[in-house]
């Protein structure tokens, strides 16, 4: 019995690797944002006050 390879040059399979690849970087990425998502950071406790001079105010009518 001889051995025949197939040589299948459609469309899909031209496509089966990039596909793949991009579907493991979209599920990497989709993974990546639900664990930041589910991180629970905490607030700042220092508040935060920078007073401005009247002088970098301009009235506009």
């Amino acid at each position: 019995m001889e051995f025949q390879r197939k040589n299948n040059n459609s469309i899909i399979s031209k496509l089966r690797g990039p596909l793949v690849k991009i579907m493991f970087i979209i599920i990497i990425l989709i993974g990546f944002v639900y664990g930041l998502g589910s991180i629970d950071f905490p607030a700042p406790n220092k508040n935060i006050e920078k007073i401005v001079p009247n002088e970098n105010f301009k009235i506009v009518k």
